[in-house]
């Protein structure tokens, strides 16, 4: 029974797992089975998902408690800070998501904790939640789970038989920063779980090649979170990172947090308004290239531009920075070349090379396509295009890049970049 007491537990635990972003119910898809509660299909501590097919969905996120033995500068329920704590017990927890399930408030749990006694005895009670929600209550929805740092490999290996996604978060790229904020803390920690779960995964694959019925294995893979902005790491070293992870083979996201002052009176950190929000949704927007778009890390950040450009997107950036790579002829030139103008997207690209087996593509068929004429048409060119008046449209070539970007900048983009901008101060030393 939700009592008074517990609801207040809850509210609590929510309000304190809230600043972990790194949730997303995509990549996995279970039926409904006979005998089983929910399923789960690619108010107080719920927050929204998407699934594959694009589909917002509800999560309870909550943690199991917000007591830590960890120090950490960043983190809102760090040992030091004096705020209310609260401890759900395995069954409540359990009771707390079967009715909310029934209520249908949620269709899926995401489920996280801070560090109490030791790894191995936090982990223990978070794997006990998610086998009993299995086994016990038959609940056969989604389920996304924190693994500790620190714990044992039987642990993880058990919480991954009933867990949908598993993930450990790295939260700072530099080993000397994370050091810095986190000095029980260190990558070696963080790395070592992600590689236990990535064996049981692999491992998993084999076994179910052998075995038809063999029990699936962290089926949606591992995500991680890093927080942008706590500490004066450069975009490309959060995205070298990003791209180093992504070469793993059962790595399916790495989410971004802008920083949050929630601890303003360590002197560690730096004192911000406001999170760098622009910053976290142009990572994103870097992120997407590496993994849909065929793009390096090199060519969306190097040593002359460490940081991705506030005023436009990472793509439309790389573009202004190599005019000679245009225009792009979209009725002669293959995939990858079309999917690098600005305003193309992979959907938009891949029906402009299977149009034009059948007939020419124009400006028309671009629109109709889905394409940001607003953007591509300085990068292309398909030999009608014309402005509102008919007179041609002048490439990026002839305007150059430093008289079309004012073009492609809204007045209104301006001033919030230079309102986030505004807003950032020195880290102190």
């Amino acid at each position: 029974m939700l009592t008074a007491q517990v609801m207040e537990k809850l509210r609590v635990l929510a309000e304190s797992a809230k600043y972990d972003v790194s949730c997303s119910s995509s990549g996995t898809v279970r039926g409904g089975k006979k005998g089983m509660v929910g399923n789960t299909v690619g108010g107080v501590g719920i927050c929204h998902s998407f699934a594959d097919d694009g589909r917002c969905i509800s999560l309870l996120k909550v943690m199991l408690t917000n007591h830590c033995m960890y120090d950490c500068a960043y983190c809102i329920n760090r040992r030091s800070n004096d705020i209310k704590r609260a401890t759900l017990s395995v069954t409540e927890l359990e009771e707390i998501t079967m009715e909310f399930y029934r209520r249908n408030y949620i269709e899926g749990l995401f489920l996280s904790s801070g560090v109490v006694r030791n790894p191995d005895y936090t982990m223990e009670r978070l794997t006990a939640i998610v086998r009993d929600l299995r086994t016990l209550h038959r609940f056969n929805g989604y389920i996304h789970l924190k693994a500790i740092p620190g714990a044992s490999q039987e642990l993880l290996n058990e919480a991954g038989r009933w867990a949908d996604r598993m993930s450990v978060n790295i939260e700072i790229p530099k080993e000397e920063s994370l050091k810095l904020l986190a000095p029980d803390k260190d990558h070696k920690s963080v790395f070592q779980p992600m590689k236990l779960i990535q064996q049981g995964v692999l491992e998993n694959k084999e076994d179910r090649r052998k075995f038809r019925h063999a029990p699936r294995f962290v089926p949606a893979g591992q995500s991680t979170q890093m927080i942008v902005g706590a500490t004066q790491e450069s975009d490309r070293d959060i995205l070298n990172m990003s791209s180093a992870l992504y070469g793993q083979p059962t790595m399916r996201r790495v989410y971004y947090s802008g920083y949050i002052s929630v601890n303003t009176y360590d002197k560690r950190l730096p004192v911000l308004k406001q999170p760098p929000l622009v910053r976290e949704n142009r990572l994103y927007q870097a992120d997407w290239l590496l993994r849909f778009y065929h793009f390096k890390v090199e060519e969306i950040v190097d040593e002359a531009h460490a940081n991705l450009d506030l005023e436009v997107d990472p793509k439309l950036a790389w573009a202004l920075r190599h005019p000679e790579q245009f225009p792009v002829d979209i009725n002669r030139d293959d995939y990858e070349r079309i999917l690098r103008v600005p305003g193309i997207g992979t959907k938009s690209a891949w029906l402009i090379v299977n149009t034009r087996r059948f007939s020419r593509v124009t400006s028309y068929h671009l629109k109709k396509m889905g394409v940001v004429m607003k953007k591509a048409k300085y990068f292309i060119t398909c030999g009608e295009l014309t402005d509102g008046y008919s007179v041609p449209i002048v490439g990026i070539n002839e305007l150059h890049p430093e008289r079309l970007r004012p073009l492609l900048v809204s007045k209104a983009q301006q001033k919030r970049i230079a309102a986030e901008q505004q807003l950032s101060l020195e880290f102190e030393e």
